[in-house]
Formats: structure tokens, C-alpha cells, sequence
């Protein structure tokens, strides 16, 4: 897998700005569980531990440097998850956010919503809508979860954690309910360590100082989950199976609500979220290029329940629900991928358009039921 170098005529990308009234503050989280092991270890008995970025409005950026999209680790193999994208001709590295590292907190208590991100995907994929969000008076808590993407840095290791799940969970039915019931325990985990935080505690398994009012703005009554992908499967799923209620609203941005059939030709099971409902509100949010007949018989199911709602985003694709509508017009553009590879990862739709909408349904649903 070649990691390239970056050359003076490689494209340097651009996320769109937030649009809120806050500046963007971004910190990163350590969460290690001590009583769980992973489930995709690379070393024996190992405890499970995942990163997050957190997106918070500031109160004072200046000084602060501004946080890179990428990892050198995502940069080098996202290309390679992702195809049609270039590995080469892009400084994948060098993209910015509009985000300040460790900038202080703007005081005040603030909703919270947690992100996951698809199958083998880098929680960075939800920057536009997480800056978005706390640009708009929200923190927003993004998750990675180790083994299941594509590369992760996990504090202390000496090198990043890879993809590294024993098979392909698409074709694997066994294997995806035991990603599903990961990620469900990773999310429980995160809200555990939430709850510490805002009662004065530091969440961080290493201890690092975080920024400053940060821990006493999260209002842990007003709590919201959303993801792409899978990740929008675990925010329905997860809210469901919430009996604490510690979940206020969900947003499921075209993720799957049945698990994958034992046998091809079959219907899969239902997950219990769309077999039961929820008595809570569910937005399910989708694209016209990825939804069939999987999509419209779970969600349907859903739907019946009451307390959910879908729109489907015309000439999109199922990557328009991450910054990828932005990035991929931008490639198309520099004729790096041609309009089958746009429209395979997020459809024909113009960016000018793709982005606000998505930025708006998830706002909006959010302000309705959070604030």
C-alpha cells in the first residue's frame, strides 16, 4: 500500500466553513474500558479502548492551531477503502478543518450528540456536520471504533490500530451482530465516561488536561446520537435498547435496521428498533442512489411504529451523508475521478447543495427535539 508523498502540484482539499454564530473548539478523548476485552485484539486480553474527537463551541481561538482532517495514518489508506479515489495526486494530509485544538470551552450548558461513523470509516469523515453542529451551540462527541476502522491512533501504541475484523461482516451474518453489539457496548462506554466528565471527573485514560468549562457545559439531560452508515444503524439501535434513558433523539443517516440474511435470497431479521419502534424521535435520512429494497422494508417497518420520519436526499449517493460531498466534487473537478466514480460515492448531486442540506435535516431535527 503506498503511503505517497506529497508533491507541490498535488490537490490540497477544502471542507466547507460552519455556519453558526460560535467559533469551533476540538479536543481529543482516551476511553479505555478495564472490564471489557476486545474483541478484536492484537495482543491477548488487551482491554477495550477507543479515541473520540470532541467539537464544542469556543469562546477564544486565537493562538490555537487549527486541527488537520486527517491523520497521516487515514491519509495514507483511505484511498485504498474508498476507491474510485486517487492515491495519488491528492495531499490528503494537508487538508484543515475550521477547528482550534484545545481552545477553551464557551461556558454555558450545551446538548450533546454522540457520531459513529460507517463500517471501516474514520470518525473524520463527520467533520463538516460536527463543526456544523457546534458551530450552532452543540458538543459533539465523534467516535472511533478500533479493529472495525480503517486506521486509528490510539495513545500509547506505537504504531496506528488497522482494520483487523476475522472476515467480511457484508457477507459474515454471525460477524455483523457482533460488530453491532460493539459498538452498542463502545456507545454505553461513552456516555459512561460523559457522565464522569460533566460530575468533575477527567475521562481520559491518560489523564490529559482537557479544555478548560468544557466538562461543566456537557448537559448530559438533553442527549442526542447520530451516524453514517453503520454508525446510523447503532444510533436507532442504541436508543432503542436505551432503558436508562439517557437518549433523547436519534438520527440514522442511511444505516441498515435488519441484520444480514443467513442465506442469500433471504430477508434478513429485523433489529428489535425496527420490529418494536421507539418512543422516542428517529430520523431516518437517506440518499436516492443507495436506497432498495433492504432499505424501504426495514424502514418501513420503522416508520409504522410512529415517532420516526425519513427524507431521502434526491440525486445523492450514500458518501454525500459524510464530508465526501464535499471532497469527491472537488476531485472530479481536478479530473481525478470521473463522473461514474462521483456518481458511485455520492451521486451528481452539486456540493452547493449536498451540504446544507445535510447540515440542515440533522440541525434541525436536533434544535426540535434537544433544545
Amino acid at each position: 500500500m503506498a503511503t505517497g508523498v506529497a508533491r507541490a502540484d498535488d490537490v490540497t482539499l477544502r471542507l466547507p466553513a460552519p455556519t453558526g454564530p460560535h467559533h469551533v473548539g476540538v479536543t481529543a478523548l482516551h476511553l479505555v474500558d478495564e472490564h471489557r476485552a476486545d474483541p478484536w485484539p492484537d495482543e491477548v486480553g488487551a482491554p477495550r479502548h477507543l479515541v473520540a474527537t470532541v467539537h464544542y463551541p469556543s469562546r477564544d481561538v486565537r493562538d490555537r492551531p487549527v486541527a488537520p482532517h486527517l491523520t497521516p495514518a487515514v491519509a495514507a489508506v483511505l484511498p485504498h477503502f474508498h476507491q474510485p479515489l486517487p492515491a495519488t495526486g491528492v495531499a490528503w494530509g494537508a487538508t484543515l478543518t475550521h477547528s482550534r485544538t484545545d481552545a477553551p470551552a464557551l461556558p454555558g450548558r450545551r446538548p450533546v450528540v454522540l457520531y459513529s461513523p460507517g463500517l471501516a470509516d474514520p470518525r473524520a469523515l463527520g467533520t463538516t456536520t460536527a463543526e456544523e453542529l457546534a458551530s450552532r451551540g452543540y458538543v459533539v462527541v465523534s467516535v472511533d471504533h478500533p479493529g472495525e476502522t480503517m486506521a486509528v491512533d490510539v495513545p500509547g501504541r506505537p504504531a496506528p490500530r488497522l482494520f483487523a475484523l476475522p472476515g467480511d461482516p457484508s457477507t459474515d451474518p454471525r460477524l455483523y451482530r457482533d460488530v453491532i453489539a460493539t459498538r452498542l457496548a463502545d456507545t454505553d462506554l461513552v456516555l459512561d465516561r460523559l457522565e464522569r466528565w460533566a460530575a468533575g471527573g477527567n475521562p481520559d485514560a491518560d489523564g490529559r488536561a482537557l479544555p478548560a468549562d468544557l466538562g461543566r457545559s456537557l448537559d448530559l439531560r438533553r442527549v442526542g446520537l447520530y451516524g453514517q452508515g453503520l454508525g446510523g444503524t447503532i444510533a436507532a439501535e442504541a436508543m432503542h435498547e436505551d432503558t436508562g434513558r439517557r437518549v433523547d433523539a436519534a438520527a440514522n443517516l442511511e444505516g441498515f435496521l435488519d441484520y444480514h440474511p443467513e442465506r442469500p435470497g433471504q430477508d434478513g431479521e429485523l433489529l428489535p428498533v425496527a420490529r418494536h419502534g421507539v418512543d422516542r424521535p428517529l430520523l431516518l435520512l437517506g440518499t436516492e442512489g443507495f436506497q432498495d429494497d433492504r432499505y424501504r422494508r426495514a424502514w418501513s417497518a420503522v416508520l409504522a411504529h410512529g415517532c420516526a420520519r425519513q427524507h431521502v436526499i434526491a440525486d445523492a449517493n450514500h458518501w454525500a451523508l459524510t464530508d465526501h460531498a464535499a471532497v469527491v466534487p472537488q476531485l472530479h473537478a481536478a479530473g481525478l475521478v470521473d463522473d461514474a466514480g462521483r456518481d458511485a460515492l455520492v451521486g451528481p448531486i452539486d456540493p452547493a447543495v449536498s451540504v446544507p442540506t445535510v447540515r440542515r435535516h440533522v440541525v434541525s431535527f436536533f434544535d426540535r427535539h434537544l433544545r
